[in-house]
């Protein structure tokens, strides 16, 4: 790590509420393409080194991601990458097939086709990326599917909403060692738009309540045993 005398100075232009924005949005990047595991340590001031900022921005940055639930600051670590419960993983699938399901439901009668162009093209995103492997572009092309339903919807509250909970989500498959297939997910999509796209609002709703319960399903979301003697199968 370099001495502080030979650490670069933070850009003197730059705007503090951008540059703020910028460092939540790299991390809820990360944490979402699962190239930041649960658990870990976000130091302020390699922080700040990396973006060449001053510790203050980090500190507005880090406590933003905490609103979100992506950070948990403590006085003894600092700021690290949140570690979600299982009944808090439960709770964010019971809100997302709530929003989910209804907003599958109200696109499949006013979707158009200009519409569904827009998500052939996404699906062919989503193919490609599972092909070849990339794992953090289609981790986040998987997420960003339910987003853009929200968006095509018009609804820009639960676009924002749904970019929480699948954020959160992408912790929880981290945190619950998901074993659902990006190929799983990928066919789920695909179903789901032809559904969209022939208007049968009764099945892209059961469609979406049939993805997540899927995905759910793939976590391993039962309690440890607090007893010591089953713990140890004794």
């Amino acid at each position: 790590m370099p001495s502080p005398s030979r650490r670069k100075a933070p850009a003197p232009s730059q705007d503090g509420d951008s540059a703020t924005d910028r460092i939540a949005t790299a991390l809820t990047q990360a944490i979402i393409e699962r190239r930041l595991m649960p658990g870990t340590r976000l130091a302020e001031q390699k922080l700040a080194d990396l973006f060449q900022v001053s510790r203050t921005l980090v500190r507005q940055a880090l406590n933003q991601l905490s609103r979100d639930r992506l950070v948990t600051l403590t006085p003894a670590r600092g700021a690290c990458v949140a570690e979600p419960s299982v009944e808090e993983a439960r709770q964010v699938f019971e809100l997302r097939r709530m929003l989910e399901a209804q907003l599958a439901r109200e696109l499949a009668g006013r979707i158009t086709p200009a519409q569904v162009r827009a998500l052939r093209t996404h699906l062919r995103e989503e193919r490609a990326a599972v092909k070849r492997q990339d794992v953090s572009g289609r981790t986040r092309l998987l997420a960003d599917f339910h987003v853009l339903l929200a968006r095509l919807l018009g609804n820009e509250v639960m676009a924002d909403l749904l970019q929480e909970l699948l954020s959160r989500s992408s912790l929880i498959a981290l945190m619950y060692q998901s074993s659902h297939s990006a190929a799983e997910s990928q066919a789920g999509h695909e179903a789901l738009v032809d559904a969209l796209e022939a208007g049968d609002a009764a099945r892209a709703e059961q469609l979406m309540l049939d993805h997540l319960g899927h995905v759910e399903a793939h976590l391993r979301l039962q309690q440890p045993s607090s007893d010591l003697r089953t713990a140890l199968q004794l």
